[in-house]
């Protein structure tokens, strides 16, 4: 007999100051990754994970969000059974300040370039 979990999940997060700006760029240079960040910005709520527009595999999705969870970019945490995604925007904006806007900006202005 299974026994009941008594704790809530939760997701280790990076503390942002101990990022790299390496780690970060890596994070964001990759289309697919840019693009959930792009969903999250646009979003005004958090996002759960299976809801995400993008042409991916649910296992290379759970990779995507694990790299940017490990550079801070975004902070996962459970509702129930669901993996909820939000931005650490104030968080990076601190760390990088104008970086990530400027890249949000770009990621913005190439996908209207393209559509």
């Amino acid at each position: 007999m299974a026994r009941p979990r008594t704790s809530a999940r939760t997701v280790a997060h990076p503390d942002v100051s101990q990022v790299s700006l390496q780690q970060f760029l890596d994070a964001l240079v990759d289309p697919v990754r840019r693009a959930l960040v792009a969903q999250l910005a646009r979003s005004e709520t958090d996002i759960r994970c299976g809801t995400f527009d993008v042409p991916v595999s649910p296992s290379t999705l759970t990779h995507h969000f694990t790299v940017l969870r490990e550079a801070g970019v975004i902070r996962q945490y459970y509702v129930g059974a669901a993996k909820m995604n939000s931005l650490r925007s104030e968080e990076m904006e601190e760390r990088f300040p104008g970086l990530f806007t400027a890249l949000m900006a770009a990621t913005q202005d190439a996908n209207s370039a393209t559509h």
